[in-house]
């Protein structure tokens, strides 16, 4: 989503939302990520104004004091920013890759099932299960910190199961354009 982003061509503008639309946006989030209202007052204080930027193919970027907090695609899920996601990694369910995938990550390919159901691989236990669509966190084989943010395409079960195609599909990763820019 990010590989060629600049943010002196690509960014077409950058509003503040309505209040209105901002308790919306607030209510998404909530709904969505796995945190509590006193957790989001933390990342984004109500007094902060959170400021809306609007970029090519259709992605918004949600941002307070110039510091991207999270995006969007069309009116998909919230993604967090990677450095948001490493000030709060419990906020997205995690799935872990093997050492033989961090390079396609790295240059943004989606990822293989076989890298996350390999030995160094991690999906959660049966019982507490990811359905399929859900945002997860990436963490990488020996590393403390997410390395990429993505959308299930496969439940976890199903993972197990098939063990073929794209089980990730990323939105950022390390390294990226949006992980690069500290401010906007």
């Amino acid at each position: 989503m990010f590989k060629k982003f600049s943010s002196s061509t690509d960014i077409a503008s950058q509003t503040p939302p309505k209040s209105s639309v901002q308790r919306s946006i607030r209510a998404g989030v909530l709904a969505q990520w796995q945190i509590e209202p006193e957790t989001l007052e933390q990342i984004w204080p109500k007094k902060e104004s959170l400021i809306h930027v609007k970029c090519r193919e259709h992605i918004s970027i949600y941002t307070i004091n110039g510091e991207p907090l999270f995006f969007q695609h069309f009116d998909g899920p919230f993604y967090p920013a990677l450095r948001l996601l490493h000030k709060y990694p419990f906020i997205l369910p995690k799935v872990g890759i093997d050492r033989g995938a961090i390079r396609f990550l790295l240059s943004g390919a989606h990822m293989m099932c076989p890298g996350l159901t390999s030995p160094g691989g991690y999906l959660p236990p049966p019982e507490s299960g990811i359905p399929a669509g859900a945002v997860v966190a990436i963490h990488a084989e020996g590393k403390e910190h997410a390395v990429a943010v993505g959308t299930l395409k496969l439940s976890t079960e199903e993972m197990r199961k098939i063990n073929k195609g794209v089980g990730v599909e990323i939105a950022t990763h390390l390294g990226d354009d949006l992980w690069a820019i500290q401010t906007l």
